[in-house]
């Protein structure tokens, strides 16, 4: 089967609503271009100067206005819509859960994966680059994986791409497309970026769509940009540098089944995780 694929690429505001309507662009274009599966980024409707902001604006999972834009989107072009994340409602009064939504062509959110590894961490400790998510964020702990007519879709989200062991639990569902939205930073986009995605998708054996923030934002946070698509033998089929935009590639899941075949690794790991 072969698809086209888009990895949307956005440089968020604190403005949710200016938000949705660029997105809303973006999405028109990468559908003018016959793409069926379309990934948003991570925090695509908010980049928030303030963790009150993000607590304002959050959701109920299956309630409010930024759930249903995606789901009246996905239905009135009939793609299917990763909504990169969304803040949904945890447990906890002030935190949220990084949620990534996965909408069919009927507008039906068909799965929902609470980000599991939070980024807290200190980049750069000359100039006080650090961060700690889990101040803000609740983690999720269920691996997902969404089987759907144009393949089993694989969900993580940006820190998440560390880990190569939480990849490999994917091929319990036999993920063949892994969706990656993020809003990596400047620092460790440039060290690592290109290299993570080129890597999950070469030992995985799987397409890897990875939309990122790309710019500086209202916060002053740099993100790196570079939105891309990679094969599974780690080619770049396309790719975003800097600002918004948006990637296209055809992918061919025949072509990665035969691939699968004539390079089992999959199928000689002796090591179980």
């Amino acid at each position: 089967m072969m698809i086209n694929v888009a990895a949307v690429q956005m440089v968020s505001t604190d403005t949710v609503t200016e938000n949705l309507e660029f997105a809303e662009k973006l999405i028109a274009e990468a559908v003018s271009k016959q793409a069926k599966l379309v990934t948003l980024p991570e925090n695509f409707p908010l980049m928030a100067k303030e963790d009150s902001e993000r607590l304002a604006i959050q959701e109920a999972f299956a309630s409010g206005p930024i759930q249903t834009f995606l789901s009246e989107q996905a239905k009135q072009h009939q793609i299917y819509l990763l909504g990169g994340t969304i803040p949904l409602k945890s447990s906890k009064p002030d935190k949220v859960f990084p949620a990534s939504l996965l909408f069919d062509p009927k507008g039906e959110c068909i799965a929902h994966y609470d980000k599991i590894h939070l980024f807290d961490v200190v980049v750069n400790e000359a100039n006080d680059e650090s961060y700690r998510e889990s101040d803000a964020f609740q983690a999720g702990n269920e691996i997902v994986v969404a089987p759907t007519e144009i393949g089993n879709i694989g969900l993580s989200v940006c820190y998440d791409l560390r880990f190569p062991e939480m990849y490999r639990k994917m091929h319990d569902d036999d993920v063949q497309i892994i969706t990656v939205p993020s809003a990596f930073t400047a620092t460790t986009g440039e060290a690592h970026w290109e290299s993570l995605l080129k890597t999950r998708a070469i030992e995985n054996l799987s397409y890897v769509i990875a939309s990122n923030q790309g710019g500086t934002h209202v916060n002053k946070r740099e993100t790196w940009g570079h939105s891309m698509i990679v094969d599974p033998w780690g080619t770049v089929l396309a790719s975003v540098e800097k600002g918004a935009g948006v990637a296209i590639a055809e992918i061919d899941l025949e072509k990665q089944g035969t691939l699968r075949k004539m390079f089992p690794t999959l199928s000689h790991m002796k090591i179980g995780i």
